[in-house]
């Protein structure tokens, strides 16, 4: 019989190798205990002496997690120095709750009958199935306004769908107008696509409609990029007088603007762009935040005029749908796991909120209470880059604002914190640490 003790220090090598890291989930103990040939009670005694040493932290309702290392107080270590052993996640920023595994199997199952899922694994055009789109169109409704279901097109994911559209709207060498700070994904596409990206200018309520139509006389835009509702990085939203605004710029112009609205499901009280300027906006969204980003699917909702051309830039490119995730998305809307999803990651977003509030008061912090990012404003002497290296020493990554740059803009001086994946104990462990960090002199931390 193995000692409950031996096992423990097994898991504690693992997470000082840094093969479990901080925030990693162990599995139930049920299954711990299957997996190393134990008695349920010993797994117990394991989980009980992992927590007595401080390696993991238990939450009813969600698991057991690796602990986070422990947050930075009083005397600094060399932040430039000395390498963390385990690595946070504060970058990518992929949001899950504890329920979602479940109701997704559970929204699975029927599909996973042999004659249906021979059905789901047929091929499928970017128009995909008219039921598919009826259900689509619930998914992506917000406020009052919900798309016509036959103007709507699918692509992989949201990356997919966006590179399409950009393509079937700015040829080579063309101009794409877009938010001084904007999403990183963009400025990669327009390299691959050989366009120019013009950064416009911004102000406390979004992008600036005088800044569109300035850009567009000096020099026509082929088309325009915007996030309205819940920017990244910087969370904002648009105000509807600012949206209708806008709207009438494009109608005056005759331009077609690119809606992101990935994110937009967390203030789905707020209506798009779309709903204002239908024949002159394209709006893209994902499953990926919403749901998870294994199993994803990109949306296109166009005015008629542009269907068919966007439709032959999916299929060009190679960035179609696949008939499964379309049949899973489907039964996921019909059977009500979408809207259970989005609202309990709206209250996660409210949780995780709530700790940057807590660990970095004080700070010049931008965010909105229902976002899984924020805007960190750092103050002097920091600057980003020797924040997000010093931060990388203790283990944690962050975005500098330079990711979200257009062209030789001067990048702010500030970083982009994900909130979405890590556990909340553990988030909120790194920003004790990053604020203690930033209350520190950089020149503390030089490496010799």
């Amino acid at each position: 019989m193995k000692d409950y003790r031996t096992v423990a220090d097994a898991v504690a090598e693992e997470i000082a190798s840094g093969s479990l890291r901080p925030g990693d989930r162990l599995p139930t103990q049920r299954e711990f205990a299957r997996h190393h040939g134990i008695a349920n009670s010993t797994a117990t005694r394991v989980y009980r002496e992992l927590a007595r040493r401080g390696l993991t932290v238990g939450e009813v309702g969600r698991g057991t997690f690796v602990r986070a290392m422990p947050a930075v107080a009083g005397d600094f270590a060399p932040a430039l120095t000395e390498p963390a052993a385990g690595r946070i996640d504060l970058e990518l920023n992929y949001p899950a709750v504890p329920e979602q595994e479940a109701l997704l199997a559970d929204g699975l199952a029927g599909l996973l009958r042999p004659d249906v899922l021979g059905a789901a694994l047929r091929p499928v055009g970017a128009s995909g199935v008219p039921a598919v789109q009826g259900s689509a169109a619930d998914t992506l409704a917000r406020g009052d306004w919900r798309p016509d279901p036959a103007h709507i097109l699918f692509a992989g994911n949201g990356r997919q769908a966006l590179s399409a559209v950009v393509a079937a709207l700015v040829p080579p060498g063309g101009r794409l107008g877009v938010e001084e700070l904007t999403y990183p994904v963009v400025k990669a596409v327009a390299v691959r696509l050989g366009i120019t990206l013009v950064p416009l200018a911004m102000d406390d309520d979004g992008l600036l409609p005088e800044a569109v139509e300035e850009a567009h006389t000096a020099a026509p835009l082929n088309a325009l990029y915007v996030q309205p509702r819940l920017h990244n990085p910087l969370s904002s939203s648009m105000s509807q007088q600012r949206v209708e605004h806008l709207a009438q710029v494009l109608l005056r112009l005759g331009l077609i603007a690119v809606e992101d609205a990935i994110w937009a499901f967390l203030r789905d009280e707020l209506p798009p762009l779309a709903a204002s300027a239908p024949e002159r906006t394209v709006l893209i969204d994902s499953l990926s935040k919403r749901i998870a980003p294994g199993l994803t699917l990109g949306f296109v909702v166009a005015p008629p005029t542009l269907t068919s051309e966007i439709a032959a830039s999916l299929r060009s490119g190679g960035w179609g749908p696949m008939r499964f995730a379309l049949e899973a998305a489907h039964r996921w809307q019909q059977n009500g796991v979408v809207q259970k999803l989005v609202a309990a990651k709206q209250r996660e977003a409210a949780v995780r909120q709530e700790i940057v509030a807590r660990q970095l008061a004080g700070f010049t912090v931008t965010s909105d209470p229902r976002s899984y990012h924020c805007w960190w404003q750092l103050p002097r002497p920091w600057r980003a880059d020797t924040f997000v290296a010093a931060a990388a020493q203790h283990g944690i990554g962050v975005v500098p604002a330079a990711a979200f740059t257009v062209g030789g803009n001067h990048a702010p001086n500030a970083v982009r914190l994900g909130l979405a994946s890590t556990h909340p104990d553990v988030l909120s462990q790194a920003l004790s640490t990053l604020a203690a960090l930033c209350r520190s002199a950089p020149e503390d931390f030089v490496t010799d």
